[in-house]
């Protein structure tokens, strides 16, 4: 189901609630042409992002999974695994059969998961802030420490909480999402998994992420049409504080052609159309 716009949104912005694996799951759908599916992290949106550099020429469907956001819990575990069902169920009730997705965090695992399982339906992945393996192998140490000691109502996350208590249909439930939240298990995707992905892959990290570069590096290394993108002076939430950095490198990517030029060796040298 589709239904008007809110009364804050653009005018070509559109939202609903679908059934989709026991959830009545929103989501919200700017612009118009290829559609690009957004999966926001682990604990849900900080902010609303502001997508109106890739809605000029898409389609973007932003999703509100299991308990975050607008789309109310049930009662199963949090599972990233889940949430990559949920999404191509909701693709199904859209009647959309391959679209391309952008993946934030823990969204950009999901949006993987869904590449491995079911790679009819990804055309583009991009990714940022992602850790494709276990977090204690892909974060820095000093990043994940203060984690063990932080509650739901810590300061860390109070972007996330303020705007879950502001649109969630239960604003009470936020210790329980967050605890469920954190209950989730990920051990990484295995090199197998990563070396047979088919679609281009845009691996992107901030240079101040807590995610570590090297693993970033790694990643690409792995996954065969990769791209590699460092954001210069970014952190995990460029998206929210500058998101116009990421964006424009997120749009070429999503934008390039299939068939390209091959790079130029220091055998071929540049020839213009030939190499670049």
């Amino acid at each position: 189901m589709i239904v008007d716009a809110e009364p804050n949104a653009t005018a070509a912005t559109k939202h609903g609630y679908a059934p989709v694996n026991g959830l009545a799951m929103y989501y919200q759908i700017e612009g118009a042409g290829k559609p690009l599916v957004y999966v926001p992290p682990g604990l849900g949106l900080a902010a609303v992002p502001d997508f109106a550099t890739l809605a000029t020429r898409r389609q973007v469907i932003t999703v509100h999974l299991q308990g975050r956001g607008r789309t109310a819990d049930i009662d199963r575990p949090l599972s990233l695994e889940q949430d990559a069902e949920d999404i191509v169920a909701l693709l199904d009730h859209l009647r959309i059969p391959q679209a391309d997705f952008f993946g934030e965090c823990l969204g950009g695992v999901v949006a993987t998961i869904i590449a491995i399982r079911h790679p009819e339906r990804v055309g583009r992945l991009a990714t940022y802030g992602t850790s494709f393996g276990r977090f204690e192998d892909t974060n820095k140490p000093e990043m994940l420490a203060p984690l063990a000691r932080l509650t739901p109502d810590a300061r860390a996350f109070q972007a996330q909480r303020e705007l879950y208590e502001k649109v969630a249909p239960d604003p009470n439930a936020w210790p329980t999402i967050w605890s469920k939240g954190f209950s989730m298990v990920w051990s990484g995707f295995s090199r197998e998994e990563l070396a047979r992905l088919d679609s281009p892959v845009l691996v992107a990290i901030g240079d101040h992420d807590w995610v570590r570069l090297e693993h970033a590096l790694e990643t690409f290394g792995l996954i065969p049409h990769a791209e590699l993108a460092v954001i210069p002076d970014a952190g995990h939430f460029v998206l929210i504080a500058e998101p116009e950095k990421l964006l424009r490198v997120i749009e070429t990517f999503l934008n390039a052609p299939s068939a390209k030029v091959p790079f130029a060796t220091t055998e071929t040298g540049y020839h213009a159309g030939a190499t670049r």
